[in-house]
Order: C-alpha cells, then structure tokens, then sequence
C-alpha cells in the first residue's frame, strides 16, 4: 500500500506555527481544547499516518479544564461525545492511515461519594464521580460493568470506521481490585480503527518470525507491564511499548504521528526517537509543559550523539 505523506512546507505552516505552544521541523504541540485543535489541522490541510492515543477514561480523573471530556452525566453521553471527536480526527487520517484508541472499563458504583480509605482509590477519586450518582436502571446499575470499551467501537462501526482489531493489553502483576465478589481487572483494550479496506500496514517493522522463515504479524494479545509512579503530575502514563505496534506498523517514513489526547507525550517521544514527525495535543497547560521538555531533552540527546 503506497502511503500518503504529508509535505514538509504543510507540516510547517505559519498558522500551526502560530497557534503552537512550540513547533519545529518535527514536532508541534497545541495547547487547546482537542476539538478546535482537529478543526484547525484540518483547515491547514494535515494529513496524519497514524493517530495513538489513550483518551480520558469514564468517570476516572477530573483534569480541571473547561469543557473535559470523561465526566458526562451518562457513559452514552462519554461514548457519543468520544466518537464525535475521532470522527473530527477522520479529517486529519489519511484515507489509507490507521486509528488506535487505548481505552478501559469501569463499574457503575450507585453509592455517592466515595470514603474508603484504600489509598489508590483515594488517587483516583474526586468527589461524586458520574457513576458514584443514582443510575437509570437500565445500563447504570450499582456492580454493572458498563462495557464502555465495545460500546465504543459499536459506536464508531456505525459511523463507517472499520475496526480491524480489539487489541488486548495486559498487565502483569496489576494492582489488585480491593473487591470480594469478582474477578481483579488486569486489560484494557487498544481498538484498531481504519477508513478503508487498503491501508498501509507492515508487519515486518513487529513481525514474529516463524519456524520456516516467514514473517507473521504480531499477536493480538500485548503483555505489557503499566508505568508506575508519576512524571511531572500526570497520573495516566503508558509505557513507550504500547505504542510501539501502533507507531511501527502503520506510520511510513517521515510519516506523521497524532495524539490528540497527548497527556505526558510517551507516543511524541516515541515517534520522534524512531524519526518520524509528531503531532500533540492536550487542554491541560502543564501537560503540554511537560511533552515540551520532554521533546526539547530528546533534541538535546541527539546533539550530544552528533558531538
């Protein structure tokens, strides 16, 4: 599959520049609301290979900014709310590029506001979180799993995506679900969305070699430990190897990577080591900091290599 990469004086347009928190040749950051940056982008003619990203989970984390995506009154609310925004991501994806969305599940709770004194919950818990409310009775049932993951790409099916893969990431040694009466979580999904049946595709860049010599494609399962601790106050980290797949296999040469829910930057700084070209995008003002330093100290490292 031949792959559309988008010209050096597109990438490095002075309205992106302009509206950037920082650009360069190979990096642009955009401090905004994800929905006018994808408006922007795609008025400037972006063309992106490749869009990875983990946007806010339902009901986990209040990112204190105007008009946050994760705390809707109903996880319908979440999931329409999160499809509008990859179909404005569509925009940007070219025709033969690949969307990966990491996302979990959560339970519907029914009973308010949270005092436990467990200290990850207590992490995660700001208050009355939106299934901490009285559910409907119907998807919104206190112990319910709501199945936000597949509901999701139900959802994005209806809106013409193709999903190619419900790819399962596994954690290894997770902390354990303080519960009696089920199973501990220990996956989330990373959904593998395209526009169109051809799309550029190479297995060889992750390939398993089997016994006779030939290249099979990874598997659908990735054991991949989580990223403990917390860079700058970002408490929602992947590993770089979450996005190692993704990235790898379906962004060309000087191809173009797009988180648009960039938070800490791991799949920029990723791209970026690999050569490619990178987009970022994050609402928060201390994350887009953050994806900054992060891109200015990898520049840094390369100029001492070249020393």
């Amino acid at each position: 599959m031949h792959p559309q990469v988008m010209s050096e004086d597109a990438f490095s347009s002075k309205r992106l520049k302009a509206a950037a928190a920082y650009a360069d040749e190979t990096a642009i950051v955009l401090n905004m609301d994800v929905r006018e940056a994808l408006s922007l982008l795609a008025a400037e003619g972006v063309q992106a290979n490749c869009i990875v990203t983990s946007p806010p989970f339902y009901g986990q984390r209040d990112y204190e900014v105007d008009c946050q995506i994760g705390l809707e009154a109903h996880p319908s609310e979440f999931i329409s709310t999160l499809a509008d925004v990859f179909q404005s991501a569509g925009s940007v994806l070219a025709d033969n590029g690949s969307l990966w969305v990491n996302i979990g599940d959560t339970y519907w709770s029914g009973k308010g506001e949270h005092r436990s004194g467990e200290a990850k919950q207590s992490a995660r818990r700001f208050g009355i979180r939106p299934q901490d409310k009285k559910g409907d009775g119907k998807w919104c049932v206190p112990k319910q799993l709501l199945l936000i993951p597949h509901r999701f790409a139900i959802e994005m099916q209806d809106r013409n995506w193709i999903v190619r893969n419900d790819n399962v990431w596994v954690k290894p040694n997770p902390i354990p679900d303080q519960v009696r009466d089920r199973c501990s979580m220990s996956h989330e999904y990373v959904f593998h969305f395209v526009k169109e049946r051809w799309y550029y595709f190479d297995k060889n860049a992750v390939g398993r070699t089997s016994e006779t010599g030939t290249v099979l494609p990874p598997l659908d399962t990735w054991e991949i430990a989580p990223v403990r601790g917390q860079t700058g106050r970002h408490k929602a980290r992947f590993s770089e190897e979450l996005v190692r797949i993704p990235i790898l296999t379906t962004t060309p040469p000087r191809g173009v990577v797009l988180d648009p829910f960039a938070g800490s930057g791991t799949s920029l700084v990723f791209a970026l080591k690999h050569g490619f070209r990178v987009i970022g995008i994050d609402a928060k003002k201390e994350y887009c900091d953050l994806m900054i330093d992060q891109i200015k100290q990898l520049i840094a490292e390369d100029e001492l290599d070249l020393e």
